[in-house]
This record gives structure tokens, sequence and C-alpha cells, in this order.
């Protein structure tokens, strides 16, 4: 087993056989007690057998941006009566007061876009946005792309576009997360094993405490910029497979669902912005784990290398507060993130997650003008072959002649 295998035992996206429960009619959801203390008791995980594989990981398609119709002043937003922008940092996160995301115009909606990836994380306070209806939701968030649907966390019944997150109100909750490690911190970037990858991403709070679990943030703009000019060098062409095959895994173990089947794809180490025309590290623990082309410890050390120079970019990290009337957009390009388990009490923390699919990750703007939806499907009959390649193979057939 590799050195970047990781323990996929998420009790706050996976139902957990020893805790949670199953209804009449045999929908898995959280236990009887838990659902009597939800404040959105319509937004409770379930996991329905009737959806288990029942979706097909999603075929290539062409995406636009509308961060790429942005207006790089902002003025819709910004003269908006009342409303505040507060940075965070200089570089990363802002906090915005007086703008309704369930009110916005299709032009706010260009510009909402182009600021979330120009400043990484946004966290828009006093919002009504949990309180919309199911569809009106999907319909914001399709604006910016066809919505994921995550294989294996809970969703709310009949609603699997919408990715929950719940810390259980159990008192061993916190004992059983410590159990065999000695954090929380998971740095990573959502569901990256699709071949095409989340770009905006709206986190919305439905119920939580006073304080604690707050959500970070890591810019990847930065953390590759950090890096040698030598060093970048190196690392422009490596291509590296992301996995979801451990988080079916652990979901299955656990007595949950799989909503389609389990993916691998293969993705640049060092990924082109398409509307910033940057590049960006993109690798991290939680679905990265081997580049193709080297042999299992090259590749293993360089990895490990690249994790830990992110995760000592504590200089280039923001940490996000939470109430319950805060929504949170980001980049999942940009930004890393990882939850923060801080308390030990028996509060209950409640929130959903509505995910866009935007383009196939592309080294360079070459590779992103010159792609196509129909190239991309002749392209991924290849997967299969490039993955079986041994690391002497693969630079012979691949590299060497590149």
């Amino acid at each position: 087993m590799s050195v970047l295998t990781r323990n996929y035992r998420d009790s706050s996206i996976h139902f957990q056989k020893d805790v949670d429960s199953k209804s009449s009619d045999g929908i898995l959801t959280v236990s009887k007690n838990d659902l009597k203390r939800l404040n959105y008791p319509q937004w409770a995980p379930t996991w329905d057998p009737k959806d288990d594989h029942a979706f097909e990981n999603i075929k290539p398609f062409k995406h636009i941006d509308r961060g790429l119709f942005g207006d790089e002043e902002f003025k819709s937003l910004r003269n908006v009566e009342n409303t505040e922008f507060k940075h965070v940092t200089p570089k990363l996160g802002l906090e915005i007061t007086g703008l309704q995301l369930s009110e916005l115009t299709d032009k706010q909606k260009d510009d909402l876009a182009l600021l979330v990836e120009k400043f990484g994380v946004i966290a828009f306070r006093n919002q009504n946005f949990k309180n919309l209806e199911f569809d009106e939701i999907k319909k914001i968030g399709e604006y910016y792309g066809p919505l994921h649907v995550h294989p294996t966390s809970g969703a709310p019944l009949n609603h699997p576009e919408f990715h929950m997150t719940f810390r259980r109100g159990d008192s061993k909750e916190y004992q059983r997360e410590f159990s065999d490690k000695l954090n929380s911190i998971g740095w990573h970037s959502d569901v990256t094993y699709e071949n095409q990858t989340p770009g905006i991403t709206f986190f919305t709070m439905l119920q939580t405490g006073e304080s604690g679990g707050d959500t970070q943030f890591l810019d990847m703009f930065e953390v590759y910029d950090r890096l040698s000019p030598l060093m970048k060098k190196k690392l422009e062409g490596l291509k590296v497979v992301h996995t979801s095959k451990e988080q079916a895994n652990a979901a299955k173990q656990e007595g949950g669902i799989e909503r389609k089947d389990p993916v691998e794809s293969i993705h640049p180490l060092v990924r082109y912005h398409p509307v910033l025309k940057k590049k960006f590290l993109f690798a991290h623990r939680g679905f990265s784990r081997r580049i193709l082309g080297l042999k299992s410890e090259e590749s293993d050390n360089l990895l490990l290398f690249l994790f830990k120079h992110t995760q000592s970019c504590l200089d280039a990290h923001v940490r996000m507060s939470w109430d319950e009337n805060t929504v949170v957009v980001w980049d999942n390009r940009r930004v890393l993130h990882t939850r923060t388990l801080d308390w030990d009490s028996t509060d209950i923390r409640h929130a959903f997650r509505v995910t866009t699919i935007a383009e196939r990750p592309v080294g360079s703007l070459e590779e992103y003008e010159s792609w196509t939806p129909e190239l991309e499907e002749e392209n991924l009959k290849l997967k299969d072959y490039y993955l079986s390649l041994s690391a002497g193979e693969y630079y012979e057939k691949v590299i060497k002649n590149n």
C-alpha cells in the first residue's frame, strides 16, 4: 500500500452503520435522535438505495466559464447600496455584506464568478440562500455549469445534486475522529477524480454551534509561485492519477451507497486557469496518488515533498468562520480546503454544498484552446492503456517522442 493512501472513514459525509439508521421504507439516514434535533429536517442527509449506481460519470462537454464575461471592476456588485467588501488577506479571501446571492442578476452572477476566481474564496454574510426551494438553489448553481452528483455522500431525499456535511450530536464523535490520527486537517479540492473537475462551489451553513468548525483555504497559485524556476520546469508536463476508489470502498464498508462507479482520471500536475491565465499546482493528499512515468518511490517522494510544501504555506491561507446565515463560495480549481474539527461538544453542524462542473484540467493556454469533447472522447479510450504502463514504457511510448 502506498504511503499516500488515505483513510476515508469520513463520518461527516458518509453513512455510519454503527450510529445511523434506516427508515421503514429502506432509506438510510442519520439517527432518530439526530433527526429530532435538526433545524432544517428537509435537509437531512439520506442515502437512497434506489440511487445506487443509478448515475453515470459526466461525459465530456465544452465548459464556458462565466468569469470570462465578468467586469474586472465589479461595478454591478460594488455599487449595490449598503454593500461592504472586506479583504481577509491582500491576495486571498473576501467577506461581503449587503448582497443577497438569491437576488443577483445574470450580469451580477458573471461578475461574481470573476470575483470568486480572483480572490479564491468569499464569505457572504446574512444570506437567505438556505430558505430557497431546492430547485431555486439548483438553478443558481446551474448558471455556472452542470451540477455534480457526489458518488457517496448524504443528500436530501430525491435531490442528489446536493452534498451534505453533517457532524452528529454525539459526544463520542470527537473521540472517534482522533482515535487513530493526530489531527483532522485534510487539504483537498473536491472530487478531482472526475475527468472534468469542479469550478464554482456554494457551501451553505444550516445549523452550527456558536464557534468552531472553521473551513480553511489554501491558495495554490501562491504555493506554485513559491517554487524555484528550475523546480517549475521539472514539474511542467507531468501527469497525476486522481482516484475515487478509496472513498468508494470506505462508503461501502460503512454500509452506504455508490451512486456511480469509481473513477480514475489523469490530470496535469501543473494546471492552467483559463480565466486568470495563471498556472498553479494541482495535486493534494485527498485524491492524487501517483505521477505517471516515475517509479513508485520517485512518485511518492515527489508528491510528499509537494504536499509538505503545500501544508507549510500557512502564510498563503485563510480561515473562514461560520454562522447560520453564511454562504461561502470558492473556486475549486485555485484553492484547497479543509475542515477544522476543534470542538468536542454535542453541537450539531449541518451544511450543504452545491458544486458545478468546469473544464477538463489542462496544462496550458494552447491545450485549453485546442480541446474539444470529441478529442477528449478519443483520449479517454487510451486512459487504461496509460495507467497500465510501467515507468520505462511510459517514457518510451508517451514522453520520448513528444
